[in-house]
């Protein structure tokens, strides 16, 4: 029966998603963006009231990247969508902690810049899993 048991939540673990994040704590961590992101619901419902110096990031986790109409985006991050790529939950997170080192690395540009400055050093999953909540 222990056997079994351990084998049961050896193969949970390996179906579980490889990545999880803290919604709430990400929720909490948003503070830190608004200054430059808000977040307003395709009817316009302010989510979050934010800065215009970022795109709006209602709906991003699903969203190509780079490709929100009316936003003005530098030509890395545009290149970087330019395949279609979709932002998801390891993406985001990874592009949070250094978005320069990802566009150089998601578009083989060595000299792709951004213009988003702020890194988050910790907890770009949390804000990941917080962002992927607002659909």
């Amino acid at each position: 029966m222990k056997k079994t048991m351990t084998i049961a939540f050896a193969l949970l673990a390996l179906a579980a998603p490889a990545f999880a994040g803290d919604a709430e704590e990400g929720a909490e961590d948003f503070k830190k963006c608004k200054a430059c992101h808000a977040i307003i619901a395709a009817d316009g419902t302010e989510i979050v009231k934010g800065g215009k110096t970022g795109p709006n990031l209602f709906g991003v986790v699903g969203r190509q990247i780079g490709a929100v109409a009316d936003f003005k985006y530098g030509e890395s991050i545009v290149a970087a969508g330019a395949d279609g790529s979709v932002w998801d939950e390891a993406s985001l997170a990874e592009y949070i902690a250094d978005p320069a080192a990802w566009l150089k690395t998601k578009t083989g540009d060595a000299a792709a810049k951004t213009k988003m400055t702020f890194k988050l050093a910790k907890g770009g999953e949390d804000m990941a899993a917080y962002l992927a909540t607002l659909k």
